[in-house]
């Protein structure tokens, strides 16, 4: 699919309000959507953004089903896993079909679209593979989102075309080996020079860490302040100093490259940081939030993969004369994973509704949208596997695949325990008041 047509569909979710609502069968006349509907044009969304309607998202659903249908096969995905190994051209193709821009603003290529859109593509990139999904996120949310919500109009003009096209992979620097859970405690610093900062320090587990051209870095500028002492920075990966240490060999995930970063007097210019000196802890959660939300649409990918798998299977194969689908223990586990999948997905898309209508942001659905979903995922991974029995348990099939690929989302962007804390302190925070 050609980024302009793509970006034809984006046009029309950005036009002006002018949908309107069927009359009832009273006389009443006939309202404006936008009378009854807030439209966001909040430093959320991208500028002129409207909500897409139902029909705008299902179309985007298709296109992104054309792209993955051709560019991401099994044998891709396949392919991805046993190499571990991202197939590089992917991302210019995912440029040229208008994904890596959903919420960037039109004048730099972006599509200008929302959060139900971003998710859209998210879950259908992780139903085709969960690597090249998650790199995806980290691309477009992480860093392309990151940059969207708090650059200045040069740093976007300079960066966000680039990223949008694919030409430059992006990436999110975060996370330290002895700071992951607890951010703040991280070591790695910018000292102040002239005319910039010198950043030192590492960073581990950092998805596109091995590929990316522009990473969004968190650095203690001033240490003794804690979380009022933290920067972020727009790092340029061929800056002198700037190294990639190794690549991580993890248990899934595979082909979503992912590094530890090393930080050896990497220069970074004034005109690189992000946001203000010291705010980057504001820009930290000013994403935070639409982060797990975007992300909780990977595991909704991975189980409609895992019914993909088990549902034609489960009608093939034949015991004791009759397909297995028709056993009812096995109706069960299909059933059970069904609604796993619809309730994950109604939490996951009423949330991103809520943010794109509304402009309301709450941190414990965010959070809850992700936790909810990726245990689930992995649960519907492992229902997948004993449906396939013996065939569940040999490479031949996805099946395997799809379960490491499903517990990443029980750890990274924020463990199961750290986000259940997170809706505990947003209920605690909304009842101290009271």
């Amino acid at each position: 699919m050609a980024a302009a047509s793509l970006r034809t569909l984006s046009r029309a979710v950005a036009r002006p309000a002018i949908r309107q609502l069927r009359p009832s069968s009273s006389s009443s006349p006939v309202m404006l959507l936008s009378t009854v509907q807030k439209r966001c044009h909040s430093s959320k969304h991208p500028k002129g953004f409207e909500a897409p309607s139902t029909e705008e998202l299902e179309e985007l659903r298709e296109r992104v089903q054309e792209f993955t249908r051709r560019e991401i096969t099994e044998e891709v995905a396949a392919h991805t896993d046993r190499s571990n190994a991202f197939p590089n051209d992917m991302w210019e193709k995912l440029g040229e079909a208008g994904f890596l821009g959903i919420t960037a603003d039109e004048d730099v290529g972006g599509l200008g679209m929302g959060y139900q859109a971003h998710a859209v593509v998210m879950e259908e990139m992780s139903r085709a593979s969960g690597s090249i999904g998650l790199s995806y996120a980290a691309h477009s949310q992480l860093c392309v989102n990151q940059v969207q919500l708090n650059a200045s109009p040069g740093q976007k003009a300079k960066y966000l075309p680039g990223l949008v096209s694919g030409k430059t992979v992006g990436a999110l620097a975060m996370s330290e080996s002895g700071a992951g859970s607890d951010v703040v405690s991280m070591r790695t610093s910018a000292k102040k020079v002239d005319g910039g900062y010198l950043i030192n320090g590492s960073k581990m587990w950092i998805t596109n860490g091995p590929d990316a051209h522009l990473i969004v870095v968190y650095a203690k500028t001033e240490p003794g302040k804690g979380s009022k002492g933290i920067t972020a920075f727009l790092v340029d990966t061929r800056s002198e100093g700037f190294s990639c240490a190794r690549k991580l060999d993890k248990m899934g995930m595979r082909g979503s490259n992912t590094g530890e970063l090393m930080f050896d007097n990497v220069f970074v210019p004034e005109e690189d940081v992000l946001g203000s000196v010291n705010g980057g802890v504001r820009v930290l959660m000013e994403g935070l939030d639409l982060e797990r939300l975007v992300l909780s649409a990977g595991p909704l990918g991975i189980m409609q993969a895992a019914l993909d798998v088990a549902l034609p299977f489960a009608h093939r194969r034949q015991q004791f004369g009759s397909p297995i689908a028709h056993n009812q223990l096995v109706q069960g586990k299909l059933a059970d994973m069904y609604t796993k999948l619809q309730a994950s997905r109604a939490y996951t898309y009423g949330t991103a509704k809520q943010v794109d209508e509304q402009g309301i942001i709450r941190t414990q659905d965010c959070a809850g949208a992700i936790l909810y979903a990726a245990e689930r995922a992995t649960e519907c991974s492992l229902d997948c596997i004993q449906l396939l029995g013996g065939m569940g348990y040999v490479e031949e099939m996805p099946a395997s695949r799809l379960l490491r690929d499903a517990k990443l989302y029980e750890i990274g962007a924020g463990t199961s325990e750290i986000r259940r804390m997170v809706i505990g302190r947003a209920f605690n925070k909304e009842y101290a008041n009271a």
